[in-house]
């Protein structure tokens, strides 16, 4: 009788410790931070800006991010440029739109309840635009005659340009799911088309050419909203 006691007692004891730990577990699980996973977009602050401010440039771009897997995301820009270029010989406005589709991932390492970023991404980029040559110099050997100003534009359709970029910036979340950010970009030229007479010295997404290099360099100011679609804890 008395060891059916100390069974008994044995088994109630093991029975209340396993409720115990269910219970702590539960507690544990609820008190889990629980990453907010969706759709985040907006828009390039730096080339509204630029709209307001300078005479010679247009350009307009929305961007979008959308979280795959913890720290990886899919991102996209779309946009539309006015780009002029002037110098001592020649004065040239590039018109067009461009698309820039890659991956972000992020390398900060938040504490509990943050949601911000450090963005190491790539992507690759593709420009359909038109180039024209406003006015140009015709120079003259003659010292009698000065040099000749023609300002009868030419303008070349149909162009196109791709290219790769890296990129590095960062995203703080300053509101409820409204980010701030700002990044620099490495671009690599890698096709074009150019007008029959003249070269691209500007590029819609791409920004400036250069007749010795392959390479460009971009920046944004950017301003963007997530979309919380759901909510996975963080590991």
């Amino acid at each position: 009788m008395k060891q059916l006691h100390i069974f008994l007692f044995t088994i109630s004891i093991f029975f209340l410790s396993g409720l115990a730990s269910v219970r702590s577990q539960t507690i544990t699980d609820s008190l889990k931070f629980k990453e907010k996973y969706g759709l985040r977009v907006g828009t390039d602050l730096s080339k509204l800006i630029r709209s307001f401010a300078e005479e010679d440039y247009s350009g307009f771009e929305l961007m979008g991010d959308y979280r795959v897997y913890k720290n990886y995301y899919l991102a996209a820009e779309i946009g539309n440029e006015t780009l002029n270029y002037e110098s001592s010989t020649l004065a040239v406005t590039a018109k067009g739109s461009y698309i820039k589709l890659g991956a972000d991932y992020n390398a900060y390492e938040n504490w509990t309840g943050m949601e911000n970023m450090i963005i190491v991404g790539a992507r690759y980029g593709f420009a359909t635009f038109s180039q024209t040559l406003d006015e140009y110099v015709i120079y003259t050997d003659s010292q009698y005659f000065p040099p000749n100003v023609n300002t009868e534009a030419i303008e070349a359709k149909g162009l196109n340009a791709s290219w790769l970029e890296l990129m590095v910036g960062i995203k703080v979340e300053v509101l409820n799911n409204l980010y701030l950010g700002g990044n620099v970009q490495l671009k690599r030229r890698i096709t074009q088309t150019t007008p029959r007479d003249f070269d691209n010295l500007t590029i819609p997404g791409f920004n400036r050419t250069y007749d010795d290099s392959f390479f460009g360099v971009g920046y944004n100011y950017s301003i963007s909203y997530l979309i919380p679609l759901y909510k996975k804890a963080k590991n």
